[in-house]
């Protein structure tokens, strides 16, 4: 599609572009410049022009970007404007949070099904999705197309549901579990560590304070 690889930082701006387009769009913005977006993002304008050239650009010298169509494009890049069906393996707090989230809908990924191995849960609704008995994963998976695994179950289960579901067809996995996956190249996972974006905060907050505390004394030593 790009002639040059993208790199994944590029990649992992592209979210929040459309996502503060999309709230320039909801407040009837037509046009925005670089200097304008970046000052919203926190990004140079530089980086924004540099980020969108690998996609063609998109702005017009003395305009800036048509937002509607910045936004357009965006979607596009990201595969948003395909349709994306999900299950969810592991119906626990975490999974039934996921389940329960309404944006997905809006944004083209679809829950066709919810599995978990306790026989107490099967059967429940969760926003007109069943829960099904994780014994049916396999024939559900086969029977019906399934593009992204989202997996929410404890962290000794993980690597071996993870190769059956790889085995089964799907090759995109949304990991919540605080493990490392060993998968087929083919398959793609994005991981969500909870734990450890809550320990880069804890890490950014007590360098902050510990700066502040320097500064402190710094300003009582009168240098």
């Amino acid at each position: 599609m790009y002639e040059k690889p993208i790199s994944s930082a590029v990649i992992a701006r592209l979210p929040r572009y459309y996502r503060y387009l999309g709230e320039l769009l909801e407040n009837d913005v037509v046009r925005i410049s670089s200097k304008e977006l970046s000052e919203k993002m926190q990004v140079t304008a530089s980086q924004i022009r540099q980020d969108l050239n690998h996609f063609g650009g998109f702005g017009q010298q003395g305009y800036g970007y048509n937002v509607e169509y910045l936004y357009t494009e965006i979607g596009k890049i990201l595969g948003l404007d395909r349709k994306y069906h999900m299950i969810i393996v592991g119906a626990g707090n975490l999974g039934q949070a996921i389940a329960n989230y309404a944006d997905f809908e809006r944004r083209g990924f679809y829950i066709k099904g919810i599995f978990d191995v306790n026989p107490e849960l099967a059967g429940k609704m969760i926003r007109g999705v069943e829960v099904r008995p994780a014994r049916e994963l396999e024939s559900f998976i086969r029977e019906n197309p399934v593009h992204i695994a989202a997996l929410t179950i404890p962290k000794e289960n993980a690597p071996r549901v993870a190769a059956d579901l790889a085995r089964w067809g799907v090759r995109a996995i949304w990991n919540f579990v605080p493990a490392d996956l060993s998968l087929p190249k083919e398959v793609l996972v994005e991981n969500v560590h909870l734990t450890e974006s809550l320990m880069r905060l804890s890490y950014n907050l007590r360098a902050r304070d510990e700066a502040e505390e320097r500064r402190k004394a710094e300003q009582s030593n009168g240098i």
